[in-house]
């Protein structure tokens, strides 16, 4: 598929203090003159901050890591987790199509989305609040059918589910992430059969619990920062 720049496009883009800060303390993550390789990282931040990818935070992100423009351009519209067109103020809904979510219903939450947000993919809502998109894989066929929401993942879902969630997000909540049915991650159903130490959880997650070490967080889509927790280390009532 090729893709374009939207032929509207602001006439400048700079980063807040606190994202320009960010994005420098990822550029030391690389040895001198490599700095480019933070070009993911940036351009994911630049989307963040504005909804999504213009072509002056493109130009921006390539003047700070001293990098042809062509070359930033090149990333932005080869990985389609870059929106190269105006999204929803409140949300973008990214439906996973791909064979299990498909087979569990993805295609009724697509309906949902032509029903209540636009008929057409990328389209705005009349509102302008919402868009949305058929996407690829993403990862989470144990929970299928889900929708990625910015960094957050809703999954389970039924088509009344999900409209309920529209509707909440519409009224300005921010809905919990994860399943939607009620299970922690993609435990079974009916509870845990295995994996058990002497009667307590396993922890299953090195990755979640490494990062629970170091403090790391998550953005939201409503812009606030929640702290990655291990599931063993999650709150009682989550």
């Amino acid at each position: 598929m090729l893709r374009r720049l939207h032929p509207d496009q602001p006439e400048s883009f700079a980063f807040t203090s606190e994202n320009l800060a960010w994005a420098e303390a990822q550029m030391t993550k690389y040895p001198k003159g490599r700095q480019a390789s933070a070009i993911i990282a940036l351009l994911w931040r630049a989307q963040e901050q504005e909804g999504w990818l213009t072509r002056p935070a493109i130009e921006h992100v390539a003047e700070m890591l001293d990098m042809a423009y062509m070359r930033a351009l090149e990333v932005a519209t080869f990985y389609f987790m870059f929106q190269l067109a105006p999204v929803g103020s409140v949300a973008h809904i990214q439906i996973c199509g791909t064979t299990s979510c498909m087979i569990c219903g993805a295609e009724d939450l697509i309906a949902v989305c032509k029903d209540k947000i636009a008929r057409n993919a990328h389209e705005l809502s009349a509102d302008g609040k919402f868009s949305w998109e058929e996407v690829e894989c993403l990862g989470a066929c144990a929970n299928a059918p889900m929708a990625q929401i910015g960094k957050d993942y809703y999954e389970d879902l039924t088509t009344e589910s999900f409209a309920a969630l529209l509707d909440r997000m519409a009224a300005g909540e921010v809905p919990a992430p994860g399943p939607q049915n009620g299970r922690f991650a993609s435990e079974p159903k009916a509870g845990l059969s295995s994996l058990d130490v002497d009667g307590d959880k396993m922890p299953s997650n090195a990755s979640v619990g490494l990062a629970t070490d170091i403090g790391d967080t998550l953005k939201r889509i409503d812009g606030t920062e929640v702290p990655l927790l291990a599931p063993w280390n999650q709150p009682a009532d989550v």
